[in-house]
């Protein structure tokens, strides 16, 4: 009896430990559901981590410094519950081995240069090409496959930093880049991007999140509404290369001056929208360009969730996932089927460093490259 009773003893002791060790590992996971510990290694001899920022208004943004990916992003919607709004991978290992872009900074060039050359003081530089011929996103080993140093030092703040050698991608000049992401008690997320150089060269740095402001990350976002301040856009050839050309929006499907849903009219037979697959465009925001009122609004009727964007570029990027198909599987298992996600990456225009004509994204030794994107969050 008292053999049993100790065993009895035993188990019950063995069971508690098991409890409290489930607790634990729960206790260690984010609002949005995140395992810190799926994201921990070392990478070409530099550490890689989930950081997490909260704030007052209780919203909650999981970073890693594996590309400075927003991996989660949890916003309040109408009832006050918090929901994951963008698409990514819930292991370090998943945005390793799964091609794709899913909320990583984007440098040294964000979007397309035409067939990967540019010239600065009458030198052609070469820069790889990725994609239809074209250098899209900084080539393969772009800004979102390197691993940046990484510093929080406040709750809601991350400082991100990165060290691009002269010649990396066949871009001239030592580039220092630092990003910041603070989560604002506005309920907003910014992004604060910096860069010195000591040679001239170009750059044009941007944020690839993928928004579903639905929280179905295996629905698609047809049915939400946008809201973009542009007169005009940057039509592209079936290459999506910009034809150099500022098209009016007017009576076309890229108006989105007055607020539509964004699949209204997608299925209207215009040569862009074939071009593109859908929505892959640049629109030309109008001026004057600053951070204090939005260009651009996305919000979704059955959430509330309504997300504005301000920024101080040129041009935003209005992408649908037209290239996502079901068979990426990201966070919770889930399937990413076409057009489940829109993303509004602010830039400059496509091409520009083979477009006089259009805002430089030239910069010199000396300089400061300094731009901010807001995504800023509220009910509807």
């Amino acid at each position: 009896m008292k053999h049993l009773a100790s065993l009895f003893a035993s188990t019950a002791v063995l069971a508690l430990a098991a409890t409290m060790s489930c607790s634990q590992n729960k206790a260690q996971l984010t609002k949005s559901g995140l395992d810190p510990d799926k994201f921990t290694d070392t990478i070409a001899g530099k550490p890689v981590a989930l950081y997490t920022l909260t704030n007052s208004e209780g919203l909650e943004a999981c970073i890693t410094n594996f590309g400075g990916r927003i991996v989660s992003l949890m916003v309040p919607d109408r009832d006050n519950k918090l929901t994951d709004v963008v698409l990514g991978h819930d292991s370090l290992a998943d945005y390793i081995n799964i091609d794709g872009n899913f909320g990583a900074i984007i440098g040294r060039y964000g979007n397309r240069i035409n067939h990967g050359r540019i010239t600065i003081d009458s030198v052609e530089y070469q820069l790889p090409i990725n994609d239809n011929g074209h250098s899209l996103h900084g080539g393969p080993v772009g800004f979102h496959n390197c691993v940046w140093d990484a510093q929080q030092p406040s709750d809601s703040v991350l400082v991100l930093k990165l060290l691009s050698p002269d010649g990396e991608a066949g871009y001239p000049g030592n580039l220092d880049v630092t990003v910041t992401y603070t989560l604002g008690a506005d309920r907003s997320l910014n992004i604060n991007y910096e860069a010195y150089t000591d040679k001239p060269t170009i750059v044009n740095l941007t944020n690839h999140a993928y928004f579903n402001l639905s929280g179905n990350m295996g629905g698609d976002i047809l049915g939400e509404n946008l809201w973009i301040d542009a007169d005009a856009y940057t039509p592209i050839d079936s290459s999506f290369m910009t034809t150099g050309e500022i098209a009016p929006v007017d009576n076309t499907p890229f108006d989105f001056r007055s607020t539509k849903t964004i699949g209204a009219d997608l299925s209207l037979p215009d040569v862009q929208l074939q071009n593109g697959k859908g929505y892959d465009h640049n629109f030309v925001l109008n001026g004057p360009l600053h951070t204090d009122t939005p260009a651009a609004t996305l919000s979704d009727p059955s959430t509330g969730i309504q997300m504005e964007v301000l920024t101080d570029q040129p041009g935003i990027q209005l992408y649908i996932g037209n290239f996502l198909d079901g068979k990426v599987k990201g966070k919770q298992g889930i399937a990413y089927p076409l057009r489940s996600a829109v993303c509004l990456e602010t830039q400059h225009y496509p091409d520009t460093p083979n477009k006089p004509e259009w805002p430089s994204v030239r910069l010199e030794p000396g300089q400061h490259y300094l731009t901010q994107t807001t995504y800023r969050f509220s009910n509807i």
